[in-house]
């Protein structure tokens, strides 16, 4: 606990250096950055019909586990005796003593603001490579030279190109860069694609299709998604359906919310589908020798606009579906959360109204108004 209260101590004071030197265009482990503003930063990047056409997808191989400690020592601007045993304290298992002489110390608290540290400067060197201010005449019209853009979040980055050859010499100057803070790409997971086949970057899938581009959940973590919620249906055999639709609700609610601000609602309707079918098969298992209608009226209850609502009493499983598109607030990549709270606590606040509205406007459409034969109105509202 003195170990973690010190290296909390000195990341308090090391945060506002980081803040200060960053990358702009960096979004993990920084305060009032997200996954979410990653994503939209790509999307400002891509989404145009003169937007770059060339992405390289970067992953630095074990990062966290391999940065140089002396590169560390000599750069880090805090007291070096301390950075030293913050580093060289190794970790215990099994009563036994395990040195580290590379990385950051694995679940410490100052180990993301060091790496951070340690990959800011990315984006300064490809804008001093290629300059955005260069331009070239295509059919008598002014045209980027390079269309070179960057985005990382933690080691996952993305820099786009005008060109194949350019993304090429891009991945050969980051791994230049890396080289003297003992980094490496990883061969297997950094690759060039086109827009037109698409990339994945922090669970999202950014393609054109016929020169429009559009962001959905990738594959591998619909993928996920399924097999978490199957699981956890198949470790139900033999619970109350009120305890799996507790089981059930935040897996769905977490993976709906993240997933809100893109272009989900197809998804989100085929993993209803696909939720219902394995709900069908654990309720049919319970029962096997009653019928796919008893089992239906059993488990499943109409309410609102819904016929099919798997509950139980007051308890029902939600739908990704109900879940509201609602596009994230574009970041200010120029202001400071040290420097600039009121911009951060303010923009806060705009995205949870954002989602409150949207919240609003489906309990809205889930309350049905009627007038019955008297001229007093009642609303009926179903179980939300």
């Amino acid at each position: 606990m003195y170990d973690r209260a010190m290296q909390s101590l000195y990341a308090l004071a090391l945060d506002p250096v980081a803040e200060a030197t960053g990358d702009k265009t960096s979004f993990g482990f920084r305060k009032f950055r997200s996954t979410h503003d990653a994503c939209e930063k790509v999307f400002d990047c891509m989404c145009r019909k003169v937007s770059p056409e060339w992405i390289l997808e970067g992953d630095i191989k074990g990062c966290f586990d391999n940065i140089s400690h002396q590169w560390l020592i000599d750069n880090i601007p805090m007291d070096e005796s301390i950075l030293k045993q913050f580093l060289k304290a190794g970790y215990v298992f099994d009563r036994q003593l395990f040195p580290t002489e590379a990385g950051t110390p694995q679940g410490g608290i100052i180990s993301p603001i060091l790496a951070n540290l340690t990959l800011d400067g990315i984006e300064k060197l490809l804008a001093e490579k290629y300059p955005k201010s260069e331009y070239e005449i295509i059919n008598g019209n002014h045209a980027a030279k390079y269309k070179v853009n960057f985005v990382r979040y933690a080691d996952d980055f993305i820099v786009t190109a005008k060109s194949k050859e350019i993304a090429e010499e891009a991945k050969e100057l980051i791994r230049q860069f890396l080289k003297d803070k003992g980094l490496e790409l990883s061969e297997e997971k950094t690759l060039i694609t086109h827009i037109d086949t698409g990339f994945d970057f922090l669970g999202w899938n950014f393609r054109k299709y016929n020169g429009t581009l559009l962001v959905k959940p990738s594959k591998k973590s619909i993928e996920k998604v399924t097999a978490n919620i199957s699981n956890t249906i198949k470790r139900a055999k033999a619970w109350k359906q009120e305890e799996l639709i507790a089981a059930l609700n935040p897996l769905i609610t977490g993976w709906a919310t993240y997933y809100q601000t893109v272009v989900s609602s197809e998804i989100f309707n085929k993993l209803d589908h696909r939720i219902w079918n394995m709900l069908m098969f654990w309720a049919k298992r319970r029962h096997p020798t009653k019928s796919k209608l008893w089992i239906s009226n059993k488990y499943w209850h109409s309410g609102g606009k819904r016929k099919w609502i798997f509950s139980e009493g007051t308890k029902q499983l939600k739908f990704l579906s109900d879940t509201k598109i609602v596009r994230h607030t574009k970041l200010k990549l120029d202001m400071n959360p040290y420097l600039d709270r009121e911009y951060f606590v303010l923009r806060k606040l705009k995205l949870r109204a954002k989602k409150l509205k949207a919240m609003a406007k489906k309990v809205l459409d889930k309350v049905k108004i009627c007038k019955p034969e008297t001229e007093t109105m009642t609303i009926n509202c179903c179980p939300i």
